[in-house]
């Protein structure tokens, strides 16, 4: 997102947090196909992924105000909040996360519709580049991780090392991206 669309979206968020129902709407209309792809990719049931979404706005509607701008994006904040409701359904319905499928181009073949704007698509370039900066396995690791929903003992048994070095890789892999995003 450029940081007008950035912008747009903490404005929304802003007024949310004072109750604007109108801005609310606004908000859910710019990013609930994000926010739906994140809850169906990890639930792999639209049924449980649109219950779950419905959690998520609920949530966000909550805690709009809890959001800050010094420490994420607001799709970033919201994607998180999405991820980590859609693992706790998964735990809770003893939903098997999907922790099989090894190479990336599966993992690529499962993501949502192309974005539709060109703002998203420039931002995805820039990520998929800062990803191919990484090592093939740490990449694996992050998608694995953070798209697929594994949880970090299922990381440590898929590459057969303990679970306190994926998470140390997993760390300094998402502090890489960062800096390769932020420069």
């Amino acid at each position: 997102m450029t940081l007008r669309s950035s912008d747009h979206l903490i404005d929304l968020l802003a007024r949310t947090a004072r109750q604007d129902r109108a801005a609310f709407a606004v908000l859910y209309k710019a990013t609930s196909a994000k926010l739906m792809g994140i809850c169906w990719h990890i639930l792999a049931r639209r049924d449980l992924a649109e219950e779950c979404l419905q959690e998520v706005y609920v949530k966000i509607w909550e805690r709009a105000g809890d959001y800050d701008a010094a420490k994420a994006s607001p799709i970033a904040w919201m994607a998180a909040i999405a991820r980590n409701r859609a693992l706790d359904d998964a735990r809770r319905r003893q939903i098997g996360i999907v922790e099989n499928g090894s190479e990336m181009e599966e993992i690529a073949a499962n993501l949502p519709h192309p974005l539709e704007t060109m703002e998203q698509s420039d931002e995805l370039k820039r990520l998929l580049s800062c990803l191919n900066g990484l090592e093939d396995d740490k990449r694996e690791m992050v998608l694995l991780a953070y798209y697929r929903g594994m949880t970090r003992e299922a990381l440590a048994a898929r590459f057969n090392r303990p679970t306190a070095t994926i998470k140390t890789w997993l760390h300094r892999s998402l502090a890489q991206l960062k800096g390769c995003l932020a420069a």
